[in-house]
């Protein structure tokens, strides 16, 4: 997964309690059925779980991700694949992939036309690009409360630090075609999401709402934390478990210029 900002991510707490990312990661793997023999582009590889599925296909996998620390545990994890810490907006690549594959990252992209077009030069004519990543309304019950809590506790928020891009199906959409895309599927989807263990919500905004409490005391911080959890149990916890209200937005799109291989 990608990050915008400096490298916080716990590439051991991503593998440990939020391995979910992958494992639902495994339906957009069907819908982009790798190829014995192609060459595929993972952007925002994480640890690599993905990758080496696609790679147990037979196709060769170059994964890329911002966080230099889930690079490490994926290099690691899985020594034959070549993984490289880089950004979306970094990519250089020219004509060079079957397919472009990316799960659960490009909604820490700000920049989404700017990554489509880097997609896009990656793929070569009638290549495709299959991605799911945060839609319309993603975590909202999560996050307006985390933002009325922040809020309430005097910590400064403006719109900026809001750290995803969740974009509607027609947003997305038209970036895509704007971009060069002939878009062949768009979906958006519910899909409440089970959080690991009585501390589930906790390690989720542990995991990826630091920025928005960075440079103010761990004090404020836990005040923060134990409200949000407090204020929410009654609307996301469920039979002992919490249960994040994700929206999906899963796309495919087809390099313009070329067939496609299959």
């Amino acid at each position: 997964m990608e990050q915008y900002v400096k490298d916080s991510w716990n590439a051991d707490l991503y593998d440990g309690n939020h391995s979910f990312v992958s494992s639902f990661g495994n339906h957009l793997l069907e819908l982009l059925s790798p190829v014995e023999g192609e060459q595929i582009l993972d952007v925002g590889c994480g640890t690599g779980d993905l990758a080496h599925q696609i790679n147990q296909h037979g196709a060769a996998v170059t994964g890329v991700d911002k966080s230099e620390n889930m690079v490490h545990k994926a290099n690691d994890k899985y020594p034959d694949i070549m993984f490289m810490p880089k950004d979306v907006l970094e990519l250089e690549y020219n004509n060079d992939f079957d397919a472009v594959f990316s799960n659960a990252t490009l909604h820490w992209v700000k920049q989404p036309k700017e990554a489509l077009q880097h997609i896009y030069n990656s793929l070569k004519p009638g290549g495709r690009f299959v991605a799911e990543f945060g839609g319309k309304s993603n975590v909202q019950t999560i996050t307006n409360e985390i933002i009325h809590q922040v809020k309430k506790a005097g910590i400064p928020y403006t719109p900026e630090q809001f750290p995803w891009y969740f974009p509607s199906i027609g947003e997305y959409a038209a970036l895509m075609e704007e971009t060069g895309f002939n878009v062949t599927f768009a979906q958006h989807f519910n899909r409440p999401t089970p959080l690991e263990g009585d501390n589930g919500l906790r390690n989720w905004m542990e995991m990826f709402c630091g920025n928005i409490f960075e440079n103010h005391p761990e004090a404020i911080k836990e005040r923060v934390m134990i409200q949000v959890e407090n204020n929410l149990k009654d609307a996301l916890y469920q039979e002992g478990q919490w249960i994040a209200d994700y929206k999906r937005l899963r796309v495919v799109g087809i390099k313009q210029g070329g067939i496609p291989a299959k």
